[in-house]
């Protein structure tokens, strides 16, 4: 396991291509770009972020998923076509600036009236959007969020079964929000989790920097590591969530010593 910090954790402070010099310069180890919005998704731009990534290990691309993830799985063929379009795009982008993983939300969950989940159907899904991206030697990787397709645990290992391909993201944030421990999701995804977004919690229900609040981190990555997972552990936390730079190098030294007595 590694830690590594996602540039969504500097949104608006910085943009993309300097949060990476941000980073770098900290001495961070690996990060997860994401993408916010069209304009990002060109070579021009990833040709960009290669300039600044530096010693940066770029382990994931995050796309912002209302703008066109839904419309994957749509049955109106000129707006799928067009969705089809924009993920090639991203995928070659995140392809040149050396990222092998995307964190994937697919379609969002907000109806109430929400019908219940069709597999057969949602697996030939994802089994086209697999390819899309295998053409691009890009990992599709499903994220548990409590608005979106997998907002509980059992979803994954349906659609697994029906996308072998599939990988999982875990966040432990999001798994909080669903209203369901993140163990029921470390074991709905064993065997298959890629990566692993991560943020501590005050007292208050506040999200903070990890090692700042309760959140029992050691025991988390004790059963990430019983589930087979040796992979990236990025903090992800709103720019509000912390003060100076200084602290995102600090949390993930946090991270970086547990995982030393754990490993």
């Amino acid at each position: 396991m590694f830690s590594g910090v996602s540039t969504s954790s500097l949104f608006l402070r910085e943009m993309n291509e300097d949060a990476l010099s941000v980073l770098n310069a900290l001495g961070v180890k690996s990060t997860e770009i994401f993408l916010t919005t069209f304009s990002e998704y060109t070579e021009e731009f990833a040709r960009l972020l290669v300039s600044r990534r530096g010693n940066l290990k770029v382990n994931s691309v995050h796309l912002l998923n209302t703008q066109f993830e839904p419309q994957l799985f749509g049955g109106h063929p000129r707006a799928k076509k067009d969705a089809f379009d924009i993920l090639h795009r991203a995928m070659e982008s995140a392809h040149i600036f050396g990222a092998e993983r995307y964190t994937f939300h697919a379609t969002t969950r907000l109806k109430r009236n929400a019908s219940p989940l069709n597999y057969d159907a949602l697996g030939a899904n994802f089994a086209e959007i697999l390819a899309a991206c295998a053409e691009h030697e890009v990992k599709l990787c499903l994220e548990n969020v409590h608005w979106a397709l997998y907002n509980e645990p059992g979803i994954f290992s349906q659609l697994k079964r029906c996308c072998p391909g599939l990988l999982g993201v875990l966040d432990v944030k999001q798994a909080r929000l669903s209203g369901y421990p993140y163990q029921m999701y470390i074991k709905d995804m064993e065997g298959s989790i890629s990566h692993v977004h991560l943020s501590d919690v005050d007292e208050n229900g506040k999200i903070c920097l990890p090692g700042r609040g309760i959140f029992d981190f050691e025991g988390c990555l004790r059963r990430l590591k019983d589930a087979g997972f040796d992979g990236a552990l990025i903090v992800e936390v709103y720019p509000r969530d912390y003060g100076g730079y200084a602290e995102l190098k600090r949390s993930c030294d946090y991270l970086d010593e547990l995982i030393d007595k754990i490993e």
